[in-house]
């Protein structure tokens, strides 16, 4: 059984709008889209799943094959939203919101099969499959740097509960502030029957929360860098049969509150950064770039004439 639910809501119909939101003022842009998945399998043969999903900067994926019996059900759903409000009369907002769930419960154990396939030669000639139970699954957030990954492979019997949430929020009020958060998370339960399980995690040492949807697109370099100088590296291999429960949660918040003062902050010291070269070549009126706190005259410099 398998249900698929897809909902869109957009005020602008396409990407490209969005990103010409940047260039137009008085333009409120919106996209939201969400996805809901739900799955039960039951049953005896060869299987093969693919899932992969991708929102803003967060993406999982889960893959796994193998013959035998399998009893699996599992739900994904995803988030996808940007919200644009450039007032000319108000500071500019940007606001991303990403979200990725995912949760599997399943059951399986080898066994080799031969299944007839159609009307023809191979009704006649049933293909054997021996294939040993294997499901890979990892979690990536580049808002936060981070990367977790499970795999079981080999493996005679898996009595797994999994479960994913990864998300990202990036919202920038130009000028006065900039507030980004990047949220994962991978619990694992399972028993498995001679294989092989792999855990990993890394973490990058930079944050990236700070940075927006441009940033990323024309930085893609700091995006596959976290393996060099990691923060937190975790490589684990069990080989055999094991009980294995993980809890791995890793957060990384980012807050920027800045006010930039108002243009030749003449009293408020704005030039006192000025070199001593700059401020023997730049000439101007006395309170300007002088930072003396210009005061109006009492008296006007040239009287009018009549």
């Amino acid at each position: 059984m398998i249900l698929i639910a897809f909902t869109g809501n957009s005020l602008a119909a396409t990407d490209n709008d969005i990103n010409e939101g940047y260039k137009y003022t008085n333009a409120i842009l919106q996209k939201n889209i969400t996805f809901d998945f739900e799955q039960s399998v039951q049953g005896n043969g060869y299987f093969m799943t693919y899932i992969y999903a991708k929102a803003g900067n967060t993406a999982v994926k889960n893959y796994a094959h193998g013959s035998g019996s399998l009893n699996s059900e599992s739900l994904l759903t995803l988030q996808d939203m940007d919200r644009l409000t450039h007032d000319a009369n108000a500071d500019y907002n940007d606001y991303y919101q990403n979200c990725i769930e995912f949760k599997e419960d399943v059951s399986m154990v080898y066994a080799p099969m031969r299944i007839a396939v159609g009307t023809g030669y191979y009704a006649a000639n049933p293909l054997d499959y021996s294939s040993l139970l294997k499901e890979k699954t990892w979690v990536k957030n580049y808002r936060a740097g981070t990367s977790m990954h499970h795999e079981v492979e080999y493996a005679h019997a898996l009595d797994k509960e999994l479960n994913i949430v990864v998300k990202e929020v990036f919202n920038k009020t130009y000028d006065p502030e900039i507030f980004g958060i990047g949220y994962t998370q991978m619990t694992i339960n399972e028993d498995m029957t001679d294989g092989k399980a792999h855990i990993g995690v890394l973490q990058a040492a930079d944050n990236y929360a700070s940075l927006d949807d441009g940033d990323f697109t024309e930085n893609l370099a700091i995006r596959k860098t976290a393996w060099r100088k990691p923060a937190i590296e975790i490589d684990e291999d069990y080989w055999g049969t094991y009980h294995i429960e993980k809890n791995m949660t890793l957060e990384t918040p980012y807050r920027l509150v800045q006010k930039n003062e108002d243009w030749l902050p003449c009293c408020f010291s704005g030039f006192d950064s000025m070199t001593s070269a700059e401020k023997k070549y730049i000439k101007s009126a006395t309170g300007i770039f002088d930072c003396t706190c210009f005061k109006a005259p009492t008296q006007a410099q040239f009287q009018r004439t009549y």
